[in-house]
This record gives structure tokens, sequence and C-alpha cells, in this order.
């Protein structure tokens, strides 16, 4: 019986070690991924139009100088807002690989949104119209007298074609 109990607090033991070594590692990665999820939410301003994160130009001194800098900021707590806006204030807007969804950057967001639907609902409109006209214009019925004088015009002038006059 002591010898069970003992075995259930030496396995109890190791669970919990294991459980504190998983969180520890999370913890761990937990800085890396951040960083990975933010050096690819921001340009590299070198001009190559690269994500931070993704930027390899040999000598680049643009991404290093701002990886050192991201780092930097998520070792000091900052949170996720004040980097993107440090980066702004620091770089500009163009900094931002996506512009944020407030303010007047929101027209960013729902212009190409509303250019498509404008169009997509003009050219149905246009579509329509096109439709509707060929409708009205459907050949109408002839007058007696006109076609008595289409068949004149045919017969003294020796054409079988159908279509004209």
């Amino acid at each position: 019986m002591a010898n069970t109990r003992f075995t259930f607090w030496i396995k109890s033991l190791q669970a919990f070690a294991l459980a504190v070594a998983v969180c520890f590692s999370m913890g761990a990665s937990d800085a890396g991924q951040r960083y990975q999820n933010l050096s690819h939410r921001l340009m590299c301003t070198c001009g190559c139009n690269e994500l931070l994160g993704e930027c390899n130009h040999v000598g680049c001194t643009s991404s290093t100088q701002e990886n050192a800098e991201l780092r930097a900021d998520i070792a000091a707590g900052q949170t996720d807002k004040e980097i993107f806006a440090s980066f702004s204030a620091k770089y500009g807007a163009t900094v931002l690989a996506a512009p944020p969804m407030h303010g007047f950057s929101l027209v960013a967001w729902i212009a190409p949104i509303a250019v498509f639907a404008a169009a997509l609902l003009g050219t149905i409109l246009l579509v329509r119209q096109w439709s509707i006209g060929r409708s009205q214009h459907a050949p109408q019925p002839a007058d007696p007298e006109i076609e008595a004088l289409r068949e004149k015009i045919r017969r003294e002038t020796g054409s079988d074609n159908e279509g004209g006059v």
C-alpha cells in the first residue's frame, strides 16, 4: 500500500514537472512568435516593398535597424498598438503592411469594395437596358401598303433580296 502511494506521488510530481516545462517552453517562444507576427505586419523602409520579416537584401541597413527596434520594443513590453504607433510616427504610415481599420484609413478598405459593387451594378443596368432596347426594336408587322410597294420594287428591279429596302 505504501509503495503504491509512493508511486502515485512520484508519477504526480513527474506530470507536474512536465506541465511546468511545457508552460515555460510556450512562454519562451511567445516573444519569438510575437516578433514573427509583428515583423510580417510591418514593411521594410529600404524601398524594396517587402515585409520587414522577409527583407533579405544584402547589406540592407533599414531591416537590421528596424528588426532591432522591434525586438527592443517587444522586450520592453510594449503592446502591438504602441509598437505600430511608434513605427508609424518614426517612418510614416507606409511602414504598416495594411492600413489601420479606423478613421480616414477605413476608406482604403471600403473604397475597392464600393467601386467593384458600383461597377457591377452599372454593368447589370447597362445589360438590362440593352436587352430592353433590343426587344423594342424587334421587327414590327409591316403595313399592307408598304408591303405592296416593296413587292412592286422587287418586281421592277428584279431583286430577290428579302431583307432590303
